[in-house]
């Protein structure tokens, strides 16, 4: 048993930090919900971890399992009774160069739904391929392909712009 909290202690310190970003994404710049997901994964990874310890596939697990969790907390029915405001409430005066710009960027995800915003943020925050990608969401690359071009799109369109995929395959 101390084994296998020292090892988890290992995984969590090396992971915490992208699977707290990568949540926040997945929850639309939500820091509240991306910290419970965060944790709903963790716990689903503790209850598994001598079985994808042993299988080497920590990371694929702990991906699927937080898109899976990410996907089905947006639809539960408490986040349907939750209205969206029109503008969020200023953070600070003077924003540093990039922030306003990152800031939409998040809105504008946050405005997708669910598998779309899953597909964008692992092919393009995390960097998967589309293979991966079709893995850790148990989809067809085919799929994953038809989400992330129609999450592109939208994203396009709510931010005004043709170039949001510059330099992205």
């Amino acid at each position: 048993m101390a084994d296998r909290d020292a090892e988890f202690g290992e995984f969590l310190d090396s992971r915490a930090a992208v699977m707290r970003r990568t949540a926040y994404l997945l929850c639309g710049g939500d820091w509240h919900r991306a910290e419970d997901l965060v944790q709903e994964t963790l716990t689903k990874i503790y209850v598994a971890w001598p079985r994808i310890r042993r299988d080497g596939s920590v990371d694929a697990y702990s991906r699927k399992t937080m898109v899976r969790a990410a996907i089905d907390q947006s639809r539960r029915a408490y986040r349907r009774r939750e209205s969206v405001v029109e503008d969020l409430p200023e953070v600070s005066d003077t924003p540093s160069a990039g922030v306003e710009d990152a800031v939409d960027v998040r809105r504008a995800l946050a405005l997708l739904p669910a598998g779309q915003r899953a597909v964008v943020v692992l092919r393009y925050w995390e960097d998967l391929s589309v293979t991966e990608t079709a893995q850790a969401l148990g989809k067809s690359e085919g799929t994953v392909k038809s989400q992330a071009a129609k999450g592109l799109a939208a994203l396009r369109r709510l931010l005004g712009t043709d170039d949001l995929t510059e330099g992205v395959s």
